[in-house]
C-alpha cells in the first residue's frame, strides 16, 4: 500500500470524526499528568538504590511491568520453606495488622505512621550501636542496597562463622540490616523460616523482586517502645544467622 495514501485515509478518518482528536488529547494530558504526579511522590518519598532521576523511574517503571507476572508468587510468604534454622524468639503478633505499603516495587517503602520521638532515635541509632558493640563481627557502612541513604550494618569479611549465604551472595556485600530515613521501615536478612515467622506474624512482607535472598525482606516500622523491641529482636536473629554468634 501506497505510504503516502494510507496516510491520507487516517487524516480523512479523523477529520470525519472530529470528536476522536480531543479525546486522545484529553487522555494524552491526563496520562502525563499522571506521570508528572507520579515521579514527583517517588522521588520525595525516597528512591531508595535508584538513582533519583527520571532515568531511574524509568527504570522503576520497567521493572515494575517486567515483573509484574511473577509478583504476586514472589510476596506470597507460604513460599518461603518451613524448614530451617530460627534464630528468632517468640514473636507477637503485630498490633493493628498489617502497614499500608507505598504502590510501587522501587523503593519498598510504608506509608508513614505516628512513631514516638524516643522509639525513632533509637530505630535510626540501632545499626550504629550494634556495629559498636560488637566490632569484631560488623561495621557500619552507607548501605549499598539503599544508594547510600540510609545506614547499613555488615558483616565484617574476617568473620570466620560468616553463613555462607551471606560470603557468597555479592548483591548484598554482606549488608544484612538498614533502616529507612523517611518512614521507619526496614530491610533485613533473616534466616528463611525466621523470615516466613516474621511475615505471618504480621511485621514484615517479602522484598518484590527475584534478584535478592528470599530471606531478605522488609520489616514494618516500630511506633512505641515495645514494638522497638521487638524490631530489635529480628535485627539480631539476622545477626546470629550471618554470624553464627548470638549477640
Amino acid at each position: 500500500m501506497n505510504t503516502n495514501t494510507f496516510a491520507e485515509r487516517i487524516v480523512a478518518a479523523i477529520k470525519g470524526r472530529p470528536l476522536y482528536p480531543g479525546l486522545a488529547a484529553a487522555a494524552a494530558t491526563l496520562g502525563l499528568g499522571w506521570l508528572v504526579s507520579d515521579y514527583r511522590t517517588w522521588k520525595a518519598f525516597g528512591t531508595g538504590g535508584t538513582p533519583p532521576n527520571v532515568l531511574g523511574y524509568c527504570r522503576m517503571t520497567l521493572l515494575r511491568i517486567v515483573f509484574a507476572y511473577h509478583i504476586p508468587s514472589q510476596t506470597d510468604y507460604k513460599t518461603i520453606s518451613p524448614e530451617g534454622q530460627s534464630y528468632l524468639k517468640t514473636i507477637p503478633p503485630r498490633a493493628g495488622g498489617r502497614a499500608k505499603i507505598m504502590p510501587r516495587i522501587l523503593p519498598q517503602r510504608q506509608f508513614v505512621e505516628p512513631i514516638d520521638p524516643s522509639t525513632r532515635d533509637r530505630l535510626m541509632d540501632l545499626m550504629r550501636r550494634l556495629a559498636d558493640e560488637h566490632p569484631e563481627l560488623f561495621e557500619m557502612k552507607l548501605s549499598q542496597a539503599e544508594g547510600g541513604t540510609a545506614d547499613g550494618l555488615y558483616v565484617r569479611d574476617e568473620v570466620v562463622g560468616m553463613n555462607h549465604e551471606v560470603r557468597e551472595t555479592r548483591r548484598l556485600d554482606k549488608e544484612i540490616a538498614h533502616a529507612h530515613p523517611s518512614e521507619n521501615s526496614l530491610h533485613v536478612w533473616l534466616s528463611n523460616l525466621d523470615a516466613r515467622k516474621v511475615i505471618e506474624a504480621g511485621w514484615g512482607q517479602r522484598f518484590p523482586l527475584p534478584m535478592t535472598p528470599t530471606g531478605f525482606i522488609m520489616v514494618y516500622a516500630p511506633r512505641n517502645s515495645s514494638e522497638m523491641d521487638v524490631v530489635e529482636d529480628i535485627v539480631r536473629a539476622s545477626a546470629h544467622w550471618a554470624t553464627g554468634v548470638a549477640i
